[in-house]
């Protein structure tokens, strides 16, 4: 064990401000960026947990809300279904609309009593109610797609059960229309705009369904999840520039670093950023610089015993590093500890594991400078202080 990590080890509480410092500076950052990742994959989550395999969006988007003319023509289904090794195509249709929840008082009447009722407007997302359909999520069960299958049936994730003021089995109004709310889903958090799940069918008696030229994106289920890499080269090879399709895995990516990409988070996210760094470069050096102070009888002992000024100052890069390195644990943990939180709120954070690398990699970085800041506090190490 080399003598810096040593050190480290035995006065660890010299060096737990820097630590702590790091670790709420990896917090800071890492933190924002899963609540602004898990919010964007909450947008994108019945898509991501779909049976499709591959997304077929306009030729000018790079990711699914981001670009490009809204869907594709109609007209492509069938030229995408002619693809020997596709098994299924179906669009995923929505719509939107004014939501007020129906309070009825004991006798079952309508409660007008003030602040009884709560209006929102929300979004809504359809599935092809069978079994198996490409546009069900696989995490969604076979009753709960029964349920939808009944007409005016909904599914309100637990999360807006509060703001929608709605329960398992109440009814309410949606765009003027009784609708009832015949399933609760969990893990579909509503952080923005509430949404609202339907079949297909549903949408269609509420007289909102799509039925104009232009539908999408496409949701393409294929007969090997594994080939399709290869039937996205194939499909792309034949759009003659009427669509892109996309693995869903590429298409996650690209959702991803279009949430990066946004004015507001960007400058949020860039403001965190050098928040953290000024307060752990700030603390870190001066937590360093105090620790080597304290013991630079023991660094002015070694240039006695014949060490060189510069392996000193290389002891003093390698604690810094040791540091840094605990800083990334702790952060981790911190980070951990405040994903289980907010899951317990209903949101689930996502940490790209580029990003986390990235601020793994700021910490140490952190670490290393103030080490080097600190590193004319050995001029102070003078073997004649040793006889004082």
């Amino acid at each position: 064990m080399s003598l810096a990590l040593s050190t480290l080890l035995y006065e660890w509480r010299r060096y737990m401000a820097a630590i702590v410092a790091l670790a709420f500076s990896g917090l800071l950052v890492l933190a924002q960026v899963g609540m602004f990742m898990g919010i964007g994959k909450a947008f994108t989550a019945q898509i991501d947990r779909a049976r499709a395999d591959i997304m077929i969006l306009s030729p000018g988007a790079t990711a699914l809300f981001n670009g490009g003319p809204s869907g594709v023509p109609r007209r492509i289904m069938p030229v995408v279904y002619q693809h020997p090794e596709v098994i299924a195509v179906a669009d995923l249709d929505g719509s939107g609309g004014r939501w007020q929840n129906i309070v009825k008082d004991n006798k079952g009447e309508a409660d007008s009593a003030p602040g009884a009722k709560k209006m929102e407007f929300v979004n809504v997302t359809t599935i092809d109610a069978l079994p198996g359909a490409v546009t069900v999520p696989v995490d969604y069960s076979d009753d709960l797609v029964e349920a939808l299958r009944q007409p005016y049936a909904v599914a309100v994730d637990q999360t807006a059960l509060g703001r929608l003021g709605v329960k398992l089995g109440d009814q309410a109004s949606y765009n003027g229309k009784t609708v009832k709310v015949a399933a609760v889903t969990q893990g579909y958090p509503n952080m923005m705009q509430a949404t609202v799940v339907m079949s297909r069918d549903t949408l269609r008696m509420l007289g909102e369904a799509n039925t104009g030229e232009r539908v999408g994106p496409l949701m393409v289920q294929i007969k090997n999840p594994a080939r399709a890499p290869i039937v996205v080269a194939q499909l792309n090879a034949i759009a003659n520039g009427q669509f892109k399709a996309w693995t869903r895995e590429d298409l996650a990516k690209a959702n991803e670093g279009a949430m990066m990409k946004e004015s507001f988070i960007a400058i949020m996210l860039g403001f965190s950023l050098f928040l953290g760094i000024l307060i752990g470069v700030a603390i870190t050096w001066q937590t360093l610089r105090g620790a080597i102070m304290a013991n630079i009888k023991e660094f002015a002992s070694l240039r006695a015993l014949g060490v060189s000024m510069g392996s000193l100052r290389r002891i003093v890069l390698e604690l810094s590093f040791w540091v840094g390195i605990a800083g990334v644990l702790a952060a981790y943990v911190l980070t951990w500890l405040v994903s289980l939180l907010a899951a317990g709120t209903g949101l689930t954070m996502s940490f790209p594991p580029t990003m986390v690398l990235m601020v793994s990699a700021m910490l140490v970085l952190i670490a290393l400078g103030s080490g080097f800041l600190s590193l004319g506090v050995l001029k102070k190490s003078q073997p004649a202080d040793l006889l004082r």
